[in-house]
């Protein structure tokens, strides 16, 4: 009788499905997307086997709850904590090719300026290349990221992350609305623009970023820009914020002359310049950053800890 059955579904579906009962249940399906450059990926079922070689991908990842596929991750990434043990393979744009291949990864998650996508690919290895920059791209490759790995509610870390940043502008004081904002990411100075997703946020709380979206989302300025912009408050690094009354015209700015400069901490600075799931902290850390500022001024240069 079962043989019957198993004709009149043809032997080819017969086999399929006999193989799927020995495995435990149906057969996986297959994954197929398309990445930030355009490249069509596709995988026979959902990766077990994954390294990533952006922080705020590894930080994704493990949000949405599959940290335990991560085999492999570059030299920054430092969160969640369950990742302190897993394998380090470079930074983003040097990883060590031979320390991946060695992994054995079934996709590597890379940022679409990494120089070494190509030659991943070229040695057979699948790519899925991602770049959030803006609030639009952080959702999208949550989403992206869901499908990869088979997490039907993606969208719920998402909103969740949406929803924090709209809690935190309702946090602030009317005082604080309207602030001129100067944020450096890094030295250079590079910082972050009105098209990027720390300058959304910037906006989203009520601030003004002195740095235009027609620069770019991350541009290299010149000092002297900062100094014709005199911006109301400055978030920096700690070890930037020591020194920034030493450069050209800066003691003169109104934020270093009141006090109004918020110096995060190296872990508090990673948190800020990630697009990924710690957007929501990011956000509160400079609604409280401005909320400080929009106190009675104090005549000194930085403060330490976030607080101006």
């Amino acid at each position: 009788m079962a043989i019957r059955r198993l004709a009149r579904l043809g032997w080819g579906r017969a086999l399929l499905l006999a193989a799927a009962l020995l495995a435990g249940g149906p057969a996986r399906a297959e994954v197929r997307l398309t990445d930030d450059q355009g490249m069509e990926v596709r995988l026979a079922q959902p990766p077990t086997r994954i390294v990533s070689l952006l922080p705020s991908l590894s930080e994704a990842v493990c949000e949405l709850g599959r940290c335990d596929r991560l085999v492999g991750v570059d030299r920054y990434t430092n969160w969640p904590p369950a990742l302190a043990g897993v394998p380090r393979v470079g930074g983003g744009l040097d990883p060590n090719i031979e320390a991946i291949v060695a992994l054995r990864p079934d996709v590597v998650l890379a940022a679409t300026s990494s120089r070494a996508i190509e030659r991943l690919r070229a040695l057979g290895l699948k790519v899925v290349a991602l770049e959030p920059r803006t609030h639009q791209d952080v959702q999208r490759v949550l989403l992206t990221l869901g499908a990869l790995l088979e997490v039907p509610d993606a969208a719920r870390v998402w909103r969740a992350i949406d929803a924090a940043v709209s809690a935190a502008a309702q946090s602030l004081p009317p005082a604080a609305r309207g602030l001129r904002v100067y944020v450096e990411v890094s030295p250079g100075p590079y910082a972050a623009g009105e098209a990027s997703f720390i300058g959304q946020t910037l906006q989203r709380l009520g601030a003004r970023n002195v740095v235009p979206a027609s620069l770019g989302p991350f541009p290299k300025l010149n000092p002297e820009f900062v100094v014709r912009a005199d911006p109301d408050v400055i978030l920096v690094s700690s070890r930037a914020a020591e020194a920034l009354a030493q450069r050209p015209g800066w003691a003169a700015l109104r934020a270093v002359r009141q006090g109004r400069v918020c110096a995060f901490d190296a872990a508090q600075s990673d948190v800020l310049v990630r697009p990924g799931p710690r957007m929501a902290e990011a956000a509160r850390l400079m609604a409280d950053c401005l909320a400080r500022a929009a106190g009675p001024a104090r005549p000194t240069a930085a403060a330490a800890g976030g607080r101006p």
